[in-house]
């Protein structure tokens, strides 16, 4: 289908600024093309350590309290490898990212659904941590801003979530990727600066989203020295190090200035609206406004058909792919994610190849294709 509209992907269409690319370019013709430390090069890492005491206050040793990884992918394979012992139990979001659940079987763990639902706005309290399985888990891993939902957590619930963690002296792996995609009056809560959480915590990030780095895969960790050892572990004997000029694109994106953040989570706020709306003038759809991230995950029920069946039926008659609900675990049923990350002009390309398609689903005689 060469003439089809891609919005199943989570990646930022922008490009990455030029000085950041400039600071690749000029560490390359220094010859910075050798190994690096295996925990990242050290400028990166005070870069980093830096921000997180500018962005919340914390304090993190960049020597061995910040490992810089080959993405945010890494990062939660690390922190999985490194802390679960086979037969243990790690709280997932559910819906949650496609990545979460393999990366627990690999580790020999064993996931518990941690339920958002619709009706609270795809977000999570004390009081879904309440299962047997749940109250036996020794990792809970958090998603917010959320991915596949676009759910910011309120500083309120993610306390409540911390004191969970604490009660039950678990290990919390907080991903924060899209930490700088938020929208309206929305805050993004650090985990790891609730009381009793730094101790326990790792967090999370990735130049993907924020710097729409994505191919050049570079992610990061902050945490106590004794929950980043492990991961450091592994890391080294899986993948050496991350790719030497990738680090200095980032180093160069993060010491520069941050308007081009800005302006990009400005131009997906303008889409954001785009979509919410015209999927709610659509018969059938059904679709909260998110606060956070690129997607919307709108209810789709009404059409009496799967994701699965639904998301075809898109790509077939409308030429629009979107990503079946399932894929982001058995309550993610009955939706399906739409990624906002692509131009304006295709967005409205895109939605009124829907609205043409949903229209001629409606006339059928049968609605369902499950």
């Amino acid at each position: 289908m060469p003439d089809y509209i891609n919005l199943s992907l989570g990646e930022p269409d922008f490009c990455v600024s030029q000085r950041a690319l400039e600071g690749g370019c000029q560490a390359a013709k220094r010859g910075e093309t050798h190994y690096t430390p295996t925990n990242g090069i050290p400028e990166l890492r005070a870069a980093l350590a830096e921000k997180a005491h500018v962005d919340y206050g914390l304090d993190y040793d960049p020597h061995c309290e910040v490992l810089v990884t080959c993405g945010a992918g890494e990062a939660i394979s690390l922190s999985f490898l490194g802390l679960v012992n086979p037969g243990d139990g790690v709280i997932i979001p559910n819906p949650g990212f496609v990545g979460y659940e393999p990366c627990v079987v690999l580790a020999g763990g064993c996931t518990v659904d941690l339920p958002l639902s619709e009706e609270r706005e795809f977000c999570a309290t004390a009081a879904d941590v309440t299962s047997p399985g749940a109250a036996k888990s020794r990792v809970m891993l958090l998603n917010f801003p959320n991915n596949p939902t676009g759910a910011v957590l309120s500083h309120d619930d993610a306390a409540s979530l911390a004191r969970v963690a604490v009660e039950r002296d678990m290990i919390v792996i907080s991903d924060e990727v899209y930490e700088k995609i938020v929208y309206d009056d929305a805050k993004h809560c650090c985990m790891a600066t609730l009381q009793g959480m730094r101790e326990r915590t790792l967090v999370i990030d990735s130049f993907s989203k924020t710097y729409a780095m994505t191919g050049l895969r570079v992610g990061f960790v902050y945490g106590p020295r004794e929950l980043i050892a492990p991961l450091w572990l592994v890391h080294q004997y899986t993948v050496t190090c991350v790719d030497s000029i990738a680090q200095h694109i980032a180093l160069a994106a993060l010491k520069g200035s941050q308007e081009i953040v800005k302006d990009m989570v400005r131009e997906f706020d303008r889409r954001r609206h785009l979509v919410h709306k015209r999927l709610n003038e659509m018969e059938g759809f059904s679709c909260l406004l998110p606060k956070g991230a690129f997607y919307v995950f709108p209810n789709i029920k009404a059409f009496g058909m799967s994701s699965e069946a639904f998301a075809e039926f898109l790509l077939k008659e409308a030429r629009v792919m979107t990503m079946p609900g399932s894929a982001y675990g058995w309550r993610g049923e009955g939706y399906i994610r739409i990624s906002y990350a692509s131009s304006y002009e295709r967005l409205q390309e895109a939605l009124d190849r829907m609205e043409k398609a949903v229209r001629k689903l409606w006339r059928m005689p049968s609605k369902s294709l499950s």
